[in-house]
């Protein structure tokens, strides 16, 4: 796949997006060991599409899809041939087929292009890095400033079935500790937390294991799994 430089930040958000081929994007695999400046626009749109990474889940499309969309197209009043029919049955149902197919690439290019496009203007406003005790890299906060925020987990954390890992932030030493949520089970996440200030440098996010639902008092209670200091993106 040849490209030119110029072309760098688009080929590496359709790689991130997974909209190449299989040839292409295993030409660009091969392309980043020596090209330092696409390596670096792969990592960047990686970082900048996290939020739509962990938003959003794949869904399969059965043949169930078929049936319902054969099921209620309109049948012909015309009376043919037993011959005729099935021609006209196989040529109708392949062009709704294929209009069919035409529409659900639009829809689904639409999507994606929408969603790209939000995410391309959408960047976090701080970006906190937290470690453990020993100073181990375990998770990544990004906080956009709009009741969103996303978690990225870098590290295997033993949970048992009746606790589970709250996500905090502390605005301010006069506000307290406040929750951004609940993860489920131990996996990335994007948060929906409560409206609080714009965050700010040093901002502190913490990672703690409570019991099952979150903390009953509102403030964190059990163990610190990972702590850390917001920084500006640059």
């Amino acid at each position: 796949m040849r490209y030119e430089h110029a072309d760098i930040l688009w080929i590496a958000d359709e790689y991130v997006l997974g909209l190449l081929d299989p040839r292409e994007m295993a030409e660009i695999e091969k392309a980043m060991d020596s090209d330092v400046e696409l390596r670096a626009a792969v990592a960047a749109s990686r970082d900048r599409l996290l939020p739509l990474d962990l938003a959003l889940e794949p869904v399969a499309i059965d043949q169930a899809l078929w049936q319902r969309i054969e099921t209620a197209l309109p049948d012909h009043q015309h009376t043919a041939t037993p011959q005729e029919r099935r021609s006209s049955n196989d040529n109708r149902v392949g062009i709704w087929r294929n209009t069919a197919v035409g529409a659900i690439a639009a829809t689904i290019l639409l999507a994606v292009g929408l969603a790209f496009s939000l995410m391309r203007t959408v960047e976090p406003i701080v970006v906190a890095v937290l470690v453990s005790e020993t100073g181990e890299v375990q998770a990544i906060v990004e906080d956009f400033g709009n009741e969103n925020a996303a978690v990225r987990l870098l590290a295997d954390f033993d949970v048992p079935n009746d606790k589970t890992i709250q996500v905090w932030t502390l605005p301010s030493r006069e506000m307290g500790p406040v929750s951004l949520g609940l993860l489920k089970g131990v996996h990335s996440a994007r948060l929906s937390g409560p409206e609080l200030p714009k965050p700010h440098l040093d901002q502190l996010y913490e990672l703690t294991l409570e019991q099952a639902g979150g903390s009953p008092t509102g403030r964190p209670t059990g163990p610190i799994l990972a702590k850390g200091l917001a920084k500006l993106p640059r």
